[in-house]
């Protein structure tokens, strides 16, 4: 009977759903109900039933850390609206993840990987020394960016220090995200 099933999952390709039956034990082949496509497919409604359900939302996304007692550091990002949100963060989050981890509005569209501009802050001109100058890659970017400015980096660049602690930054009225899309 294994077997079969083997080729069942080989001929019709439903091998994680039938991973996932044979785990919550719902889908019952007997040697009087063949192992055919068509029991399999009627079978699929009930797989899903076994599936578990997430509907909170998550905590923290992205990758920051809770700080430790007595190690936290402080930012305050100021949004396109003009309200102020200081969160307490670990030291080495960068400003990207802190954002998206905290629901800002920061979209972050490369993922990280200083191939966008979307992430794109003003830094507070008291702190903007504080931080290492920009790559090649990251002026690159910023070159593409709205509202350029004399402190503008790119969030996913920026990593929280014990210098940076109290850090403020702005995020632009707007981004631009140019994608390949965009130039056809």
């Amino acid at each position: 009977m294994i077997r079969s099933i083997q080729r069942l999952t080989a001929r019709s390709n439903h091998s994680v759903f039938l991973a996932s039956s044979l785990r919550c034990k719902t889908m019952n082949f007997t040697s009087s109900q063949p192992a055919t496509p068509a029991a399999f497919i009627s079978a699929l409604p009930r797989l899903h039933s076994c599936r578990q359900l997430q509907t909170s939302a998550p905590r923290y996304h992205g990758h920051v850390h809770k700080p430790k007692p007595g190690e936290e550091l402080h930012i305050t990002f100021i949004t396109k609206d003009g309200k102020q949100h200081t969160y307490e963060v670990a030291e080495g989050d960068n400003i990207l993840d802190i954002a998206q981890a905290n629901n800002l509005d920061m979209e972050g569209a490369c993922g990280g990987s200083c191939a966008c501009s979307t992430c794109h802050i003003i830094v507070d001109p008291e702190f903007y020394d504080e931080i290492p100058e920009p790559d090649d890659d990251e002026n690159d970017m910023l070159d593409l960016a709205f509202g350029l400015t004399e402190t503008s980096r790119l969030g996913c660049q920026v990593k929280m220090t014990k210098e940076l602690d109290g850090l403020r930054v702005a995020l632009p009225a707007m981004t631009r995200n140019l994608q390949n899309k965009d130039f056809n």
